[in-house]
């Protein structure tokens, strides 16, 4: 009769338990979970995962609040040294954007913000100095992109009456900034990989262990007609029981230390990193990494198991 049958070990629906037919104790691959290394492996690997899949998700909402919040931004400034000029062509030129068609918003810069702006660097009162002329800003809002094109149609129409006017877009005094962001951000999405890569390997170790340790009890069972598939399914399902824990374990560690950082970035109040929060769907996202790292373990041990049988039977 065959290990394989209704009665035996399996089923005719494949492996009904882990426990041999006997009724026994003992089963034919032994587990020790929660002191065995692989769980804690993957429980470490699955909170690196989730804080590094976390940073990558914030720097791409701070990338997207910036962007949006600059995209049709425009920074005009009256770089003139004699002060009546400065703020006679400073009225011309709001008045000029004022009429422009695609302007949305054009807003003179209160001279004491442009101070409390340039007071690190100028120290305080420098507009009053004539050692240092200070330009007169304004800010302007279009209902668009500020491309280069439009950029360049807004210096043609104030040439004439704001000679000294100079036109910047806002998002490219910060293109350096979003270029290090968007570094960053891939280097997170590379480390996510890594670290998953890095766990696979863990588990074909571990797999590849256990083999070694029950190779004479596969080689009977094996001869007494169990297929590679069967066996690969064992180990399968042990490796499944010790992701998932190791995977909820982690998640709860990498939600943990995102919540602290979070905390702490918040405490800012402020800048770029002010529009770092995670929405619903992030964090949606991030209680997905534990699932896939257990399906990237029970198919790592599925396939290392079918190999290494091919080779051992």
């Amino acid at each position: 009769m065959s290990l394989f049958g209704a009665g035996g070990l399996f089923g005719a629906g494949g492996l009904s338990g882990w426990r041999p037919s006997g009724g026994g104790d003992g089963v034919l691959v032994p587990q020790a979970r929660l002191s065995g290394p692989t769980l804690w492996v993957i429980a470490i690997m699955v909170a690196l995962m989730v804080v590094a899949a976390a940073t990558g998700l914030a720097l791409r909402r701070i990338a997207a609040t910036a962007e949006a919040d600059l995209s049709g931004g425009i920074t005009v400034q009256i770089i003139e040294a004699q002060v009546p000029a400065r703020n006679a062509q400073a009225a011309a030129a709001e008045q000029a954007l004022r009429g422009l068609k695609g302007v949305e918003f054009v807003r003179a810069v209160p001279q004491d913000e442009v101070d409390q702006l340039l007071a690190p660097w100028l120290g305080a009162g420098m507009s009053d100095s004539d050692l240092v002329p200070v330009p007169a800003l304004l800010d302007v809002r279009l209902d668009g992109a500020a491309d280069a094109g439009r950029v360049s149609a807004l210096r043609e129409a104030l040439r004439k009456v704001a000679p000294a006017a100079r036109v910047d877009a806002q998002a490219s005094w910060l293109d350096p900034v979003f270029s290090a962001v968007d570094s960053l951000r891939w280097l997170a999405v590379t480390m996510v990989g890594l670290l998953g890569v890095a766990m696979a390997a863990a588990v074909l170790l571990s797999t590849r262990s256990a083999l070694g340790a029950h190779r004479g009890t596969i080689e009977i069972v094996h001869n007494l007609g169990g297929t590679d598939t069967q066996i690969a399914r064992i180990f399968q399902r042990s490796v499944g029981i010790d992701a998932a824990l190791g995977g909820a374990i982690g998640l709860v560690l990498g939600l943990l230390a995102v919540v602290v950082l979070g905390a702490r970035f918040a405490a800012l109040g402020a800048g770029l990193v002010a529009g770092g929060a995670l929405a619903p769907l992030d964090w949606a996202l991030l209680a997905l990494v534990p699932v896939l790292a257990a399906l990237l373990a029970m198919v790592t041990a599925r396939i290392s198991v079918l190999v290494a049988l091919r080779r051992m039977l």
